[in-house]
């Protein structure tokens, strides 16, 4: 009896941690801030502190602001802009050239290398990215436009909806954010849970992780599911941890107002650019800014399993190791274990890369990842990892690697060089050649395209690709070819399959379509509700109806979330 007595109060203390846990699992999780997670997780913490995602946007301050703001004076618009410092606060005054005047207070700040810009709050809740950027690595202030001499009211202009950050960049900079736009007002009321790209901008909310880390204290309790984060990184296959960082790192258009929760699907929460001209050349290098997602989708290391993590650390947002080295990781004698297929062989040698060990060409990215400039000193490279094709220029028009370099030197001098040393590379077939000729002409391409759509050994972004480009001149019988596509494992084609069949006869159009308003991806049904938008049907099943009603709020919430947006420029 007297052990009973004992037990009595440690059994009734479990049952009320159990029932209180009950109670917590049942409510939402809400943010609560990267700096609960530091007194736990200190070296993931100390690894974040000052890396690009912890500053990616923050308040301005003597530690934030690199700037020069001590009384500068330069142009941007054909206006005179003075930044200066007026009690504690940073200032933007604007001399117009009709000699009326703007002063702006920094509102906060964006990014920290290579570039800095100032977001000046033009009205309330709007924020703007002003043009006039800070070079950090060469101290001084820049246009980033200079080629354009714009005037206030036109779009591009920096107090225009094409440099809104609340529309256009706060979501990618931020976590938790929500946009909350009112289209009656024109107005934003934007929050978010924390500026810069915090724990819980990958993690998920943290409120049920961090209660059970406290209770867990002082009595053992069993975790909750993914210990309570919607984002489950130790489970998580690479498919699920690429596509989380895809959320920013794409160029693409979201289906919801602001951050989803970490953990869904990208399909589920933006539609994907593809590779249209004036985004990606014709044989798919990056053009204009389009970040990471699309390039990476298109490469062999993609293909055999590679993620982001193998190459970068997540805390830091650093590169895990030097040069070469991080190439060589994988790419040597030894190989890598993880990546069976890939050939044992000695790659960081002159006789690979043809040029003296240590020079820039000497460098794995300097032939596999081409750097494209953008905003003036931001130099970004591809990740499609793709082999130098010189040889190709005559059909794609596309750069290469090697003129890169060898700016006073032609194609087919590089080809020529290329030839000495892998006489049979010029035989290996590119995608590129397809999608160069379907850009140039659809309709004579046409067989050729459906041909690359539906061959799966090909990356899903590029036979999607090819069938955006069958869609400009489809018929009867490339709908029909583009049916057997509407299964495809691939949401990218799937979503694009159905594109096509706007060719197709009504009857043969519902009847393909109309399975895809149940598709898995949201992106996908999205697409299904737009392609029956304009068919009539006289009756539908109450199943069919409810799927169709169901695909038609999903498309008409992605318009209200973007109702702040001008026509994409895509």
């Amino acid at each position: 009896m007297t052990h009973l007595f004992i037990m009595l109060p440690v059994v009734a203390a479990m049952l009320a941690t159990t029932a209180s846990a009950q109670q917590k699992s049942t409510e939402a999780p809400h943010y609560v801030g990267s700096a609960s997670c530091a007194a736990c997780h200190a070296t993931e913490s100390a690894a974040w502190e000052g890396s690009d995602h912890a500053l990616a946007w923050t308040e301005p301050s003597p530690d934030t602001v690199l700037g020069d703001f001590d009384d500068a004076e330069t142009t941007l618009d054909g206006a005179r802009v003075r930044l200066s410092t007026e009690g504690g606060a940073y200032m933007v005054s604007i001399t117009r050239p009709d000699g009326t005047e703007a002063r702006y207070p920094v509102h906060s700040v964006a990014g920290v290398r290579p570039l800095q810009q100032y977001l000046l709050e033009t009205e309330p809740g709007r924020l703007q990215s002003f043009d006039l950027a800070w070079d950090t690595r060469g101290q001084r202030w820049y246009d980033l436009y200079p080629d354009q001499d714009l005037n206030p009211g036109d779009g591009l202009h920096w107090t225009g909806p094409y440099k809104n950050w609340n529309g256009r960049c706060a979501e990618c900079h931020a976590t938790g954010f929500r946009k909350n736009y009112d289209p009656r007002t024109r107005r934003y009321a934007s929050s978010q849970a924390e500026m810069g790209v915090g724990c819980e901008a990958c993690h998920g909310p943290g409120s049920r992780h961090v209660d059970w880390a406290e209770r867990n204290r002082e009595t053992p309790v069993a975790p909750p599911e993914h210990y309570g984060f919607t984002m489950d990184f130790a489970t998580a296959g690479t498919e699920a941890l690429i596509q989380q960082c895809a959320g920013c790192h794409s160029r693409r258009e979201p289906l919801g107002d602001g951050n989803p929760l970490p953990g869904t699907a990208f399909s589920d929460a933006y539609r994907l650019v593809l590779l249209r001209p004036g985004l990606y050349h014709a044989d798919g290098q990056i053009l204009d800014e389009v970040y990471v997602y699309g390039s990476f989708l298109q490469s062999k290391m993609y293909a055999r399993g590679v993620g982001c993590m193998n190459c970068h650390e997540p805390h830091s947002a650093t590169l895990r190791a030097p040069d070469n080295t991080l190439c060589t990781q994988c790419h040597s004698p030894a190989g890598n274990p993880d990546f069976p297929t890939l050939p044992k062989r000695l790659y960081d040698d002159p006789a690979h890369h043809f040029h003296e060990t240590g020079s820039p060409g000497a460098q794995c990215k300097s032939c596999h990842m081409i750097e494209r400039t953008y905003m003036g000193v931001d130099g970004r490279r591809d990740h499609s990892f793709r082999i130098p094709r010189p040889d190709l220029d005559r059909v794609t028009g596309a750069p290469d690697a090697c003129t890169d370099c060898h700016a006073d030197r032609s194609p087919d001098w590089a080809a020529a060089e290329i030839a000495k040393r892998h006489p049979r590379s010029a035989a290996r077939p590119h995608y590129g050649v397809t999608l160069a000729r379907g850009r140039a002409d659809p309709q004579a391409a046409r067989t050729a395209l459906l041909d690359l759509a539906g061959d799966t050994g090909q990356p899903g972004v590029v036979r999607a690709t090819a069938l955006w480009l069958v869609e400009q001149r489809a018929d009867r019988p490339a709908a029909d070819r583009a049916a057997t596509m509407l299964d495809d494992p691939d949401p990218l084609v799937r979503a694009a399959a159905i594109g096509v069949q706007k060719a197709a006869g009504q009857q043969d159009r519902v009847q393909r379509v109309l399975p895809r308003l149940n598709d898995p991806a949201k992106m996908v049904r999205i697409q299904a509700a737009k392609a029956l938008l304009g068919v009539p049907i006289a009756h539908m099943p109450e199943r069919m109806a409810a799927s169709m009603r169901r695909a038609m709020s999903e498309w008409q919430r992605s318009l209200v979330a973007r109702a702040d947006f001008p026509k994409p420029t895509w």
